[in-house]
């Protein structure tokens, strides 16, 4: 897999390594894929539809901005900032965010840094746990998800073995 897309500069790292059961994998021992993600009912996100990057299935959401409803598909490999959907979109629109089976609003766990962005939670597992979640903002153009698994920021792990390889 290509790193071209990742926007290493910009990963927070920090935490163990991801446990077996939640769907992320770990290639180059520091590329993070997710694998499965889960909307507020257990509906699946991952490969809802057949856009992919770097051959993974995109994580997808239905994505509420004024007047307009598209689904955006995500790219699955953390750090990467590639998205489908919306593509004219204004950097710094404020967005509802919604599982696209459901129609139900991702659950928000945060304000982010005092700024009027907030965090919402995409579930790792089928239970919906809250201590595996992908952290998602609600500003377009705000490039600054979370990966988190058992209480652990994930994403900071992979940066800290990045740096130490």
């Amino acid at each position: 897999m290509s790193r071209e897309h990742v926007d290493l500069d910009h990963m927070d790292i920090t935490g163990l390594r991801p446990r077996p059961d939640v769907g992320i994998s770990v290639t180059d021992e520091v590329i993070i894929v997710i694998d499965q993600a889960f909307g507020p009912n257990g509906d699946n996100l991952v490969g809802y539809g057949d856009v992919t990057f770097d051959g993974f299935p995109a994580v997808t959401l239905l994505v509420r901005a004024g007047e307009r409803e598209e689904y955006v598909h995500l790219s699955p490999i953390h750090g990467d900032k590639r998205k489908q959907g919306l593509e004219d979109l204004a950097d710094g629109t404020k967005c509802e965010l919604l599982c696209p089976v459901s129609r139900q609003p991702l659950p928000q766990v945060g304000s982010i840094d005092g700024s009027d962005a907030s965090y919402f939670a995409v579930y790792l597992t089928k239970k919906l746990e809250k201590g595996s979640q992908i952290y998602v903002s609600d500003v377009w153009g705000h490039h600054h998800s979370r990966i988190v698994d058992n209480n652990e920021l994930i994403s900071a792990w992979a940066a800290a073995e990045e740096q130490a390889s």
